[in-house]
C-alpha cells in the first residue's frame, strides 16, 4: 500500500488560517475578518496575508493554481507539485509538521493539512493566539466550495470563482456524458494486502459515482474498509482501479470480470488522492477507462 499518497487522501486537505501574533490583531483590529470555519467556528483572519504556510500537498496545489506562489513561505515535505513548490521552505510532513518552525516563518495564514492526528498541533496554535481557519471537504463540490473560501480569505476570491466554475463545468460534463449510461461495477484498490478499498462516504466513491460508475463497497459506511477478497469476488467488479504503488493484482481477484476483460487500470494517484484543483483531471481518467466508448 502506498502510505504517502493513502495518508495525504485521508488528510483531505483541510484549511487554516491565521494572522501571525496577538499583537498584530491589537495593532490593526480593523484589518480582521471573521470566517465561520466548515466546522463550525468563528476565526479572525488577517484581510490580506502575504506570508502564507501550506501543510498539504493538495493546498499548495490550489495557493499555486491562484496565482499566490509568491506569497508562500512554507510548505510540506510532501509538497512536489507543482515542481516550484521545491523551492520553498519545508516545515515537516503532513502529519508532525514543526510548529516551532511555522511559527519562526511568521505567517499570517496557515494553510494546513488536518484530521485528529493534527488536533494537539491545533490547540497549541490556539494557545499562542493563531486563529484557525479549518476547512473539511468531504465530497467533490465540497472541494470546489473550499477553494473558493481560500480565495476569499487570501484577498483572490475573483480569480478562485473562475477557477471552481471552470472544474464545476468540466464535472457536469462528464455527468452529462455518463447520465443515460449503464454504471459499471467498480473496484478501488487503496492496498492490497489487506484489501483496503473505499466506502460510501469517502471522497473516491463520489468520484467513481460522478465518472459513471457503481462502487461495489458503496454499502459500507466506513470511509476506508479492510474487504474481504471473498467478497469482492462474489460481487463480481466490471472495472477494477489500482494504486499506482499497488504493482499487481491480488491472484483471486484474477476470476473477476473486470480481470477476465483486462479492465484492471492504474491511475495516478496524485490526481486522485489529493483533493486540489487536479482531482478533475483524475476524475476524467477515470472516466475514460468506465466508459471507454463515450469519453
Amino acid at each position: 500500500m502506498n502510505r504517502k499518497s493513502f495518508f495525504t487522501f485521508i488528510l483531505l486537505a483541510a484549511v487554516f488560517t491565521l494572522p501571525s501574533a496577538c499583537a498584530q490583531k491589537r495593532q490593526a483590529p480593523a484589518a480582521d475578518r471573521v470566517f465561520i470555519d466548515e466546522q463550525g467556528r468563528a476565526v479572525k483572519i488577517n484581510s490580506d496575508p502575504q506570508r502564507i504556510i501550506s501543510l498539504a500537498p493538495s493546498v499548495t496545489e490550489t495557493l499555486f493554481a491562484l496565482g499566490l506562489s509568491d506569497r508562500i513561505v512554507g510548505v510540506t515535505s510532501y509538497c512536489d507539485y507543482p515542481p516550484e513548490a521545491a523551492q520553498k521552505e519545508r516545515v515537516g510532513d503532513t502529519m508532525r509538521p514543526s510548529l516551532e518552525k511555522v511559527i519562526s516563518l511568521k505567517p499570517d495564514l496557515v494553510i494546513a493539512s488536518t484530521a485528529s492526528q493534527l488536533e494537539q498541533f491545533v490547540q497549541r496554535l490556539d494557545e499562542l493566539g493563531v486563529p484557525i481557519y479549518v476547512s473539511n471537504p468531504r465530497l467533490l463540490f465540497d472541494l470546489l466550495s473550499s477553494i473558493e473560501r481560500i480565495g476569499e480569505i487570501t484577498g483572490v476570491k475573483e480569480r478562485a470563482l473562475d477557477l471552481s466554475r471552470g472544474l464545476r463545468e468540466r464535472i457536469e460534463a462528464i455527468e452529462r456524458k455518463s447520465a443515460e449510461l449503464e454504471k459499471p461495477k467498480v473496484l478501488f484498490i487503496l492496498g492490497a494486502d489487506p484489501l483496503i478499498t473505499v466506502g460510501k462516504t469517502s471522497f473516491v466513491s463520489d468520484l467513481i459515482r460522478r465518472a459513471g460508475g457503481a462502487s461495489i463497497s458503496d454499502d459500507v459506511s466506513v470511509d476506508y474498509p479492510q474487504y474481504s477478497l471473498e467478497t469482492a469476488v462474489a460481487k463480481q467488479p466490471e472495472v477494477i482501479f489500482l494504486q499506482a504503488g499497488e504493482s499487481a493484482l491480488p491472484s483471486r481477484l484474477k476470476q473477476t470480470p473486470a480481470a477476465r476483460a483486462n479492465r484492471v487500470y492504474h491511475l495516478n494517484d496524485d490526481l486522485l488522492l489529493r483533493p486540489g484543483p487536479r482531482i478533475v483531471d483524475g476524475l476524467e481518467q477515470m472516466a475514460e477507462k468506465i466508459h471507454p466508448t463515450v469519453n
